[in-house]
C-alpha cells in the first residue's frame, strides 16, 4: 500500500479520513502540524492531506515548507478544509497544492484525485541533487518584449541542472539569461531558462531556472 500522511488538529476528522481511506492506503497521521515535516521525511508518503486552519502552525506555512524542500517538494499535497474554495484555492495552488477539498469531503472525488495523481510514475528524487550553498549571481539577457534583463540575485538552492532564486526586477517564464558568478571578477557560468515561478504574488515568490548549458565555472557538475 502507498502511504498517505494526514495532518489535521481535529481528532474526529482524522478518524473519518482513516476510516474512508485505510482500505486503499497506509495512513500516517498527526494532530501536530509541527511534526508533519519530520513524518514526511521519515515515511516518504505518496501524498499528504493537509488541514488549512490549525493553531500554532497554519496549513499555508506547512504547505510552503513542504513544497520548498527538495526531499518533500515532489510529494503531492491535497488541502482539506472548512474554508471556502473561492477564498483560498488559488493561493493554495500557488503554494504547491495539487487539489482543494471543502468539508464535508467528497471521498469518492478525493479517492479519484489521489488515484489519478499517484497512478502516474513519480521519481523518488530530483534528476539532480540539490545543494544548500549561497552563491551571488548576475543574470543578463533580453526578454520576450525585447527589454534588457540585468539582475543581481543570490541562490541558496542549486544543482548541476539549475537553481532557485528571488529576483528583482522579476523575469517572466521562459525568459533566457546568461548567468555569471560574481566576486572579484565575473565568470560566465552558462545559459538558463525560467521554467517555473513559485508562490506568485506572495512575499516568497521565487524562480526556478533550468540550465540550457553550463561552463566549467559553474559550481556543480553532472556525472
Amino acid at each position: 500500500m502507498q502511504k498517505v500522511l494526514i495532518v489535521d488538529d481535529d481528532q474526529q476528522m482524522l478518524g473519518l479520513h482513516r476510516m474512508r481511506l485505510a482500505d486503499t492506503y497506509e495512513i500516517i497521521e498527526t494532530q501536530e502540524p509541527e511534526e508533519a515535516l519530520g513524518l514526511a521525511l521519515e515515511h516518504k508518503p505518496a501524498a499528504i492531506l493537509l488541514d488549512l486552519m490549525m493553531p500554532k502552525f497554519s496549513g499555508f506555512e506547512l504547505c510552503q515548507s513542504l513544497h520548498s524542500l527538495s526531499y518533500t517538494s515532489l510529494i503531492p499535497i491535497f488541502v482539506i478544509t472548512g474554508e471556502s474554495a473561492v477564498r483560498y484555492k488559488e493561493h493554495c495552488e500557488g503554494l504547491g497544492a495539487k487539489a482543494y477539498f471543502e468539508k464535508p469531503v467528497d471521498y469518492k472525488e478525493l479517492k479519484h484525485k489521489l488515484a489519478a495523481e499517484l497512478g502516474t510514475k513519480r521519481p523518488e528524487r530530483r534528476a539532480f541533487v540539490r545543494v544548500r550553498m549561497r552563491i551571488f549571481l548576475k543574470l543578463r539577457g533580453i526578454d520576450a518584449q525585447g527589454k534588457k534583463i540585468d539582475i543581481s540575485a543570490a541562490t541558496e538552492n542549486l544543482s548541476a541542472g539549475g537553481f532557485f532564486c528571488a529576483c528583482q526586477p522579476s523575469p517572466s517564464k521562459d525568459d533566457i539569461v546568461e548567468l555569471f558568478l560574481t566576486g572579484p571578477t565575473e565568470r560566465h557560468a552558462g545559459r538558463a531558462r525560467v521554467v517555473r515561478i513559485e508562490m506568485p504574488q506572495t512575499s516568497w515568490q521565487r524562480y526556478a531556472f533550468e540550465f540550457i548549458e553550463t561552463t566549467s565555472d559553474w559550481i556543480l557538475r553532472s556525472k
